[in-house]
């Protein structure tokens, strides 16, 4: 099993304490283990040690306190301090100077290159050129060594951070997307209620328009239009119901989306008050992704609306030609068709913005067999 998930915590709890309180337990651990030889160890001259080696001792380690705001001079303290120990003979031999290791480990975490490489020089070719060959090399291993943890020790810290960057960068592109998510689905949402209200409107508008001029010599007709008002107003109620109660909640079943299989509803309910809707399929029918559906169904009603409303057409028709691979739905009139190139208005960016979401390819212009126009719309069918 690793360790780190035990060394972890204890690592947070040692990175948590003020840099005061370590500096200072430093300095007092360093001084302990440097006088421990005066009282652990007997004069073979007889009597006390000498008094310098204390104050040596004691001022090497209290450098420890400075450590971080002057790491190199710190450093060069301690070494003159092990040099200087060396003046009163009458003092027990120092097995390791741990002031100096400390001091040249925080030289390699927070000094820059030359003066860290240069510390690191001076340290082991002092040690080399004062220190018997068997404690030059034991004292080079250890100053050798502190340096490396040193520099792991940065490297380490610099990974963690760049871990957390990454982490937070990461967090920052979830919500994002998340945010993203949720405009395009309010986006989504606010064309099926513009394509609800809109169609439904429209054709209660119109079938109210004709009802009157009908109910003097056609009172079936009138009849049927005022039939056709309730049902729209019923359906358009119906459909709002629905689409608030999935805002209301993401839990539960849920009416599904309308599909292809509604379309013959949805032309019946457009036709009427003088305008002839027809529909027709041929070819197999294959199978379409689900938001292809809705988008063939949302187009559909778009395009009926736009028929209803403005182009003043006698004829329509719906038509779904299932060959090659595709299903190519197209809804012509014999109008007088939208202002302009056919390029925008009158729904058909909603139109192409549909259709584009889920692959398909739209063309929309005048007639060439005659007046009027015509929406084409490409899907891919599933393979």
């Amino acid at each position: 099993m690793s360790a780190s998930p035990v060394l972890e915590p204890l690592t947070r709890r040692l990175r948590a304490l003020p840099p005061a309180g370590v500096d200072a337990a430093l300095a007092v651990g360093v001084a302990v283990a440097g006088l421990w030889p005066f009282f652990s160890r007997t004069n073979p001259a007889g009597g006390p040690w000498h008094a310098w080696g204390v104050v040596v001792v004691l001022a090497t380690a209290g450098c420890l306190w400075w450590r971080r705001r002057f790491p190199v001079a710190v450093l060069l303290g301690g070494l003159l301090g092990a040099w200087a120990y060396d003046f009163a003979r009458n003092v027990p031999a120092q097995p390791v100077w741990y002031g100096v290791l400390i001091a040249l480990y925080t030289v390699a975490v927070r000094s820059g290159p030359w003066p860290r490489v240069a510390a690191l020089a001076i340290t082991v070719g002092g040690s080399l050129l004062t220190a018997s060959s068997e404690t030059a090399l034991r004292s080079g291993i250890l100053f050798v060594a502190a340096y490396a943890i040193g520099r792991a020790a940065v490297t380490s810290r610099a990974h963690a951070e760049a871990l957390r960057e990454r982490a937070e960068w990461l967090d920052r592109e979830r919500l994002a997307e998340a945010a993203r998510a949720a405009e395009r689905e309010r986006a989504r949402i606010a064309r099926d209620m513009h394509d609800i209200l809109s169609h439904a409107v429209s054709l209660m508008v119109v079938q109210a328009e004709a009802g009157p001029v009908a109910l003097p010599g056609e009172p079936a007709r009138a009849e049927a239009a005022f039939d056709a008002i309730a049902s729209s107003g019923r359906d358009a109620m119906a459909q709002l119901r629905r689409m608030l109660t999935v805002l209301k909640t993401d839990d539960g079943p849920h009416d599904p989306q309308p599909s292809l299989d509604d379309l013959p509803r949805l032309v019946e309910g457009a036709s009427g008050a003088g305008t002839d809707i027809a529909f027709a399929v041929s070819g197999v029918p294959g199978e379409l992704t689900p938001d292809a559906e809705v988008a063939a169904y949302r187009i559909t009603q778009e395009a009926l609306t736009n028929i209803v409303k403005h182009a003043e057409a006698r004829h329509a028709g719906v038509r779904l030609d299932w060959q090659d691979g595709t299903l190519t739905l197209e809804i012509t009139d014999d109008g007088r068709g939208p202002a302009g190139d056919g390029t925008g208005g009158h729904g058909l960016i909603g139109i192409r913005e549909r259709a584009t979401a889920c692959g398909g390819e739209v063309t929309a212009g005048p007639r060439a067999d005659g007046p009027g126009f015509r929406v084409r719309v490409r899907f891919g069918v599933r393979a």
